[in-house]
């Protein structure tokens, strides 16, 4: 045999050969894809499903869809059993840590699930005309031909079920409620940008598109756009004026009950009230004090009225938080209680709010890597500006400025972007928020209040986020109304009118958890720093720096991993911190 035909047989060879493997892999395979590689650490099965968390979500989220629901709901009960297969025994400690974090986020993402089709039930009759933009959508996905007649056909169908919609709601009983008006109002809008992006997608793309869908097409969209207008202005009466009806809708004792479980907190709904009532009353005295120290006897409003005078004038509140961001970051740095990388210190910003972000959220806060100044400006109500200026003055922005700067969030943020990354798929307030307000309770321990003054303006933030956990919570369970709210905070803590509707208006808009997750978190952090700094087991600096890099995790995850407790699969909230934080 010549070298050329032995040479042109072995090559026949290795094609049939390859072409066998082929075959046999795809046969094996079926439609499942490849198979997931072995060895995988638990680190790399979280960054997994994150990935495949925002693929399903990119894929098939569309508001408002029971197939969009269905599609994750078998996403996440698939992920379950997944995880339920790994062979917990084997895993290291981080890696047992890891799988207890990720089975608590798919539960929290399974009851999530379910709060949203009784969310959506509950305005299902405001918005049955839907499936006709969601079915469009879904077709266009798919990417299959369209039948532009047959569409607009569809589109004007719609139009007129849109209108005798809002008919109806005009017309026939019972009463829509405002905060299912409002949320309603919210799902049309989206729906509204679903179908934008629909007509955008073929319109100048096919040739006789546009000729039959043009027209029903912008009668749709407007008779969206007015129905949603209509349900937010005149059913739910928001038209963005700073005196528009506060408007929301309790989650109720059952949601709250599931997410207090999937926060890993041993606690009811009534026992976290209690603990907020506790350290409101514990302030009230430290308030009497200080003012009997400013001169003013018992008369703690008194004095923080005194307080709330003291503001910078126009022009000067961001040097004011800038001069005392630096004096917050030498006073951690030079007791050695965490470190503060350079970078870290030299990365944070300052941005003004402006009136319009100032009606939901009054005060200073955190938008990486700036904190947002507060402040007054010159186009607004004369009654409003002295509000906010009353509400940002001098002494409570000593106490913000190192909540939210350093060692506050800015350091938070900066070690959770360097740190076990792939946690922030377990992220949560009562880490997030109970870290700044953890420094909140130890800056007081370490004198940061130079006056009385200052401790007024210390003492004002504890109360506020005390006064939080009541009135959200009573609010979600329904025991107290928006305008009670707005009550409590003003005859209970001080605030000024602005900044308590402020504040209500988020609260009512949101589960009630992450208003309390800022005392609680800080309370959780304060007993475990007892447990192993108070007793000697880390030092402060190692203690801190271990809590940033561990990650925004639940915090009795934190403590068990710190303590080194024993981890098991089934794992449930046992650490009773409640004890500590109810103290005399």
């Amino acid at each position: 045999m010549n070298r050329v035909k032995k040479k042109n047989i072995l090559r026949l060879a290795a094609w049939t050969a390859l072409a066998l493997i082929i075959a046999w892999t795809v046969t094996a395979l079926g439609d499942e894809g490849p198979p997931r590689p072995t060895g995988l650490s638990m680190a790399d099965l979280v960054r997994e499903y994150q990935a495949d968390v925002r693929c399903i979500q990119d894929a098939f989220h569309l508001p408002a869809s029971a197939a969009s629901l269905d599609k994750m709901e078998r996403f996440q009960a698939a992920w379950l059993t997944r995880l339920r297969d790994t062979d917990f025994d084997a895993l290291d400690r981080a890696g047992k840590l890891d799988y207890l974090l990720l089975q608590n986020e798919i539960q929290r993402a399974i009851d999530g699930l379910a709060q949203q089709r009784k969310r959506v039930a509950e305005i299902e009759r405001m918005i049955d005309f839907r499936e006709t933009i969601l079915d469009l959508e879904q077709a266009r996905r798919r990417g299959g031909p369209i039948d532009s007649r047959a569409a607009a056909e569809r589109l004007a169908a719609l139009a007129a079920q849109v209108k005798q919609m809002r008919g109806r709601i005009n017309k026939v009983p019972p009463v829509v409620l405002p905060g299912l008006a409002l949320r309603a109002s919210e799902v049309v809008r989206a729906l509204q940008g679903t179908l934008d992006g629909w007509y955008k997608y073929y319109n100048g793309y096919l040739p006789e598109f546009d000729w039959w869908v043009k027209q029903p097409y912008e009668e749709a969209r407007k008779q969206l756009e007015d129905y949603a207008k209509f349900l937010r202005e005149e059913i739910a009466g928001q038209k963005g004026k700073s005196d528009d009806p506060l408007v929301g809708q309790p989650i109720g004792r059952e949601s709250i009950a599931a997410d207090i479980r999937c926060e890993f907190l041993p606690c009811t709904a009534e026992e976290l009230i209690a603990i907020g009532e506790h350290e409101l009353v514990w302030c009230e005295g430290q308030m009497r004090e200080a003012s009997r120290q400013m001169g003013l006897g018992d008369d703690w409003k008194a004095a923080l009225a005194k307080v709330k005078a003291d503001f910078v004038p126009p022009g000067r509140q961001a040097e004011l938080i800038a001069e005392i961001g630096r004096e917050a970051t030498a006073f951690a740095q030079q007791r050695q209680f965490v470190t503060v990388p350079a970078l870290c210190r030299e990365t944070w910003g300052l941005h003004m709010m402006s009136p319009e972000a100032l009606k939901t959220v009054p005060y200073a806060a955190y938008s990486r890597p700036q904190m947002m100044v507060a402040y007054a400006r010159q186009d607004m109500p004369q009654d409003d500006k002295l509000m906010v200026m009353r509400g940002n003055n001098r002494h409570f922005m000593r106490l913000v400025t190192a909540h939210e700067l350093i060692p506050g969030h800015h350091l938070q943020n900066f070690y959770a972007a360097r740190y076990n990354t792939h946690r922030a798929a377990f992220s949560t307030p009562f880490y997030g928020e109970g870290w700044a307000f953890y420094w909140e309770l130890r800056l007081w321990d370490l004198g940061w209040a130079k006056t009385p003054e200052d401790r007024i303006g210390m003492l004002f933030w504890r109360m506020t986020r005390a006064a939080r956990i009541i009135v959200s919570l009573k609010y979600h369970l329904g025991r107290m109304t928006p305008e009670e709210m707005v009550e409590f905070l003003i005859d209970r803590v001080g605030h000024e009118k602005f900044g308590a509707t402020a504040e209500v208006r988020r609260f009512i808009a949101a589960s009630p958890l992450y208003q309390a997750a800022y005392m609680i978190g800080g309370l959780q952090l304060y007993a475990l720093h007892n447990e192993l700094v108070g007793v000697g087991k880390m030092t402060e600096q190692r203690f801190h720096d271990a809590v940033l890099k561990d990650g925004p995790i639940p915090i009795e995850f934190l403590r068990a991993d710190l303590q080194g407790l024993s981890l098991s699969r089934d794992m449930k909230p046992t650490w009773k911190f409640s004890d500590e934080a109810m103290r005399p």
